[in-house]
């Protein structure tokens, strides 16, 4: 995609916000790295790589939201997505495809002055809605809303020991399945050859099928594989040399991020998985990092949520809320995956061949965001 030379920052004033606002563009400011690695509350979102990734792949356009002046040091910011589609309507998103990105912002006079900020562009620019995606729950007087689909993160503390980390796992459920796949062979593979991408993206689309969503496009992969670089790993179990489960993860600052995964169902039962994620964890925990990040769940999906707690994980709430007028219920209390269309959808993609499905990925996951 051919890159948009980048315009001046505009700035925002709205009628009572003290001080101003500008608006940069975070690929085009090399401040912006700066800043994030110096933010403490900065995730792998906020990196420049993912925001690459987000622009190269469906052509979003990233903004910040600053009070900081221009030239100078950014102290703060928030990040977001402009999103346009015709399918889904216009909307900032802060971001999308990311389990939570935290506003930048450490006091409330700054955070005041954004947020009006962001409702006056909300209502100018015709914006359906602004979302955020906080990991912490946000103080504000704002008329901001909390979405009704409630998500859960999970993190394991990798300060133990080896030894104590191993003893933290659920008996039957972890540790058994980890010897398992030990007992039957399975080899374990890392890097990110585009072999092994092909493998990682085939097993991704037999476990979209399987629960009947649409896998993003091989392109969204390839591109978070060039943007982080060295700070991205494919891992894989095979079996008799066949790739049976794959995981993507990414490392950034002190944390191990797991992303995405699949694998064969009916080889499940030799502990592929579970082998890839207790050798992500190894991997960290020898690497000198603090924390694996197990990512999102929806409260529905119990059998995910156990299974990350049985990992020795803490389980914390993650509440999206959304900028939008007062009075238009259907943005603010009713996700799109409980939407009637929603659940027609599940039912033609659980019956899609392979290939319908990745094509029909990588039409409708630029309309989501």
């Amino acid at each position: 995609m051919q890159t948009e030379t980048p315009t001046r920052p505009s700035v925002i004033q709205s009628e009572s916000a003290i001080p101003a606002v500008r608006q940069f563009d975070p690929l085009a400011d090399p401040g912006w790295d700066e800043f994030v690695e110096r933010s403490a509350a900065a995730s792998m979102f906020h990196a420049r790589a993912w925001l690459e990734a987000l622009h190269k792949t469906y052509g979003y356009k990233p903004v910040v939201f600053t009070t900081s002046p221009e030239g100078g040091r950014i102290d703060n910011g928030i990040v977001f997505c402009r999103v346009e589609s015709w399918l889904t309507g216009r909307r900032l998103v802060s971001l999308p495809f990311s389990d939570f990105c935290q506003p930048l912002v450490d006091n409330h006079r700054d955070q005041d002055a954004l947020f009006e900020a962001l409702d006056l562009e909300r209502r100018k620019g015709g914006w359906r809605y602004v979302e955020l995606r906080p990991f912490d729950e946000i103080e504000t007087a704002r008329p901001m809303y909390h979405v009704s689909s409630t998500y859960f993160r999970h993190e394991i503390d990798l300060s133990p020991s080896v030894s104590t980390l191993f003893l933290n796992l659920h008996k039957n459920s972890i540790q058994r399945k980890i010897r398992r796949a030990e007992r039957e062979g399975l080899e374990y593979q890392e890097g990110t050859s585009d072999a092994q991408l092909d493998a990682f993206h085939r097993l991704m689309v037999i476990t979209r099928k399987r629960h009947s969503v649409p896998p993003q496009p091989k392109a969204w992969f390839r591109n978070l594989v060039r943007s982080f670089g060295n700070a991205l790993k494919i891992r894989l179990a095979l079996k008799d040399g066949r790739p049976v489960a794959a995981m993507m993860t990414i490392r950034h600052k002190d944390t191990l991020v797991y992303k995405y995964g699949g694998s064969e169902a009916q080889f499940s039962p030799m502990g592929g998985m579970h082998l890839l994620y207790w050798r992500s964890m190894l991997d960290a925990k020898q690497s000198g990092l603090k924390t694996f990040d197990l990512g999102r769940c929806e409260v529905g999906q119990t059998g995910l949520l156990t299974f990350k707690k049985r990992w020795g994980a803490v389980e914390m709430p993650l509440h999206y809320v959304r900028f939008t007028d007062p009075g238009n219920a259907r943005e603010v209390f009713e996700p799109a995956s409980r939407s009637i269309n929603a659940r027609i959808a599940k039912q033609v993609f659980s019956h899609a061949p392979g290939p319908v499905l990745s094509a029909l990925g990588g039409m409708l996951y630029k309309h989501v965001g």
